[in-house]
């Protein structure tokens, strides 16, 4: 089970993953616990106040130590240790694939909602184990970051999806983008489902599948082949979808040159992309 607690001035924001979807399922499931701390219960001060202007001046205001570290105290105690204290910034280790899975290992975890321009650098000193963002923008604090972690950790929990290999092919989990998909109807305004996938012959819809996953990830994040080795097999499927392409496409004219990468066998030690494992 993933036990996670939050501290936030807005604890009542986190009612909406508890109502819907994957992250409903969980939490009746009993695979996920998520507890919920509000700094303004540790205020000494009649208006709960949590913050106050910055030394040195300057717009907005700052997060106050004490409050945010008496919710974190008690969030430590009432989870249990080892548990990993994690705030939400601009500032931190940027979330990917890996570091999902990488905190998705974990059972215990506090996540701290900064607002306003932030907290006391201290409280990141004295309570602070990692500091971890969902990108390179500014939001109006750390709950909304703090959701998609959350919902992007459930994934990983067994149990927690309708298919126990959703998580595994999702795009990413691989180091690629995901490949195209397709439902019913077989035509919609002239646009066919491709014949493979409604072929029934299972090799060719993985070569299918990871072909495209390649060409889908050529197109439009060719920087995700910077940390990959592809085998020939893979090489040779790349090869055949600039090919297929033949211009249709243009990655240039949206992400600048786009390298076709080279043809490299793996290390040893470094884990194949299996193409059956790409959707």
């Amino acid at each position: 089970m993933l036990h996670v607690g939050v501290i936030s001035i807005f604890p009542e924001m986190f009612d909406a993953i508890a109502r819907c979807g994957i992250t409903k399922r969980a939490l009746e499931t009993g695979i996920f616990r998520l507890d919920r701390w509000n700094p303004r219960d540790f205020t000494n001060d009649h208006r709960r106040n949590v913050d106050d202007r910055p030394y040195g001046g300057g717009p907005g205001m700052v997060m106050q130590v004490e409050p945010l570290q008496s919710a974190i105290r008690t969030a430590r105690k009432a989870i249990g240790e080892p548990v990993r204290v994690i705030y939400l910034t601009p500032q931190g280790r940027r979330l990917d694939q890996a570091g999902v899975r990488e905190l998705a290992a974990r059972e215990r975890l506090i996540l701290v909602c900064g607002r306003y321009e932030g907290v006391d650098e201290r409280l990141i000193t004295m309570e602070v184990d990692e500091e971890w963002s969902v990108g390179d923008y500014v939001l109006s604090g750390g709950e909304t970051a703090a959701m998609v972690l959350l919902d992007a950790l459930t994934r990983w929990l067994p149990g927690a999806l309708g298919h126990e290999d959703s998580a595994i092919s999702d795009s990413f989990a691989n180091g690629l983008l995901d490949c195209p998909h397709y439902t019913r109807p077989e035509t919609v305004d002239g646009h066919r489902v491709p014949d493979v996938l409604i072929s029934g012959n299972h090799k060719e819809i993985a070569l299918w599948r990871c072909k495209h996953a390649l060409g889908q990830t050529w197109l439009k994040r060719p920087d995700l082949f910077d940390s990959l080795r592809l085998t020939c097999e893979q090489q040779a499927l790349l090869q055949e979808f600039i090919a297929e392409d033949d211009g249709k496409s243009d990655p240039c004219s949206r992400f600048g040159k786009t390298k076709i990468p080279k043809k490299s066998a793996p290390a040893q030690g470094t884990p194949r992309l299996d193409p059956i494992a790409t959707r």
